[in-house]
């Protein structure tokens, strides 16, 4: 079996509209399917799946995810441009949800967390053509001004620019 990509992902919450909230105004994912206190399906807005994001309420006792255990660590949503990178980062820190920024070298990421804890990665793909070949690998802080002053805020790289995915 040769796997092309990520489908969807579904994660356990435990409130379906704090949780629908947040992802809506956030990432802005479209709502494709509600079951009012059970379930939700988000659907990313250039997409062509029935649904990207599952959410399952489990509710408010539930166990929140423990770092440190097996298990998910996170999950890497990947925009179109710098642009929309920069105005997720802003949408993320209004929500006091961003826990971290890198640059990666091969992509730029911001990391937060949704209301019940799970973090997940928000990332532009740099250009296959600028990626570093050797060097130092590690994460380097992300300067973003930098990254728009190189590339532009516009320029699509990735599924968007319509490179393999």
């Amino acid at each position: 079996m040769a796997v092309r990509r990520l489908n969807h992902a579904v994660l356990y919450i435990r409130e379906v509209d704090r949780a629908v909230d947040f992802y809506t105004d956030t990432l802005q994912f479209v709502v494709a399917h509600h079951i009012p206190g059970r379930a939700a399906f988000l659907r990313a807005s250039d997409t062509e799946n029935d649904h990207d994001l599952g959410l399952f309420a489990l509710g408010d006792e539930a166990a929140g995810p423990q770092p440190g255990n097996v298990g998910l660590y996170h999950l890497a949503w990947e925009v179109g441009t710098l642009g929309e990178l920069a105005e997720t980062g802003r949408r993320l820190q209004s929500r006091n949800a961003l826990v971290g920024a890198s640059d990666h070298l091969m992509s730029k990421s911001f990391y937060a967390k949704d209301p019940d804890g799970i973090e997940f990665e928000v990332m532009w793909r740099v250009p296959r053509a600028d990626w570093p070949e050797s060097g130092d690998m590690r994460p380097h802080p992300l300067d973003l001004d930098a990254a728009i002053a190189h590339w532009g805020a516009d320029l699509a790289t990735g599924a968007a620019a319509g490179s393999p995915t």
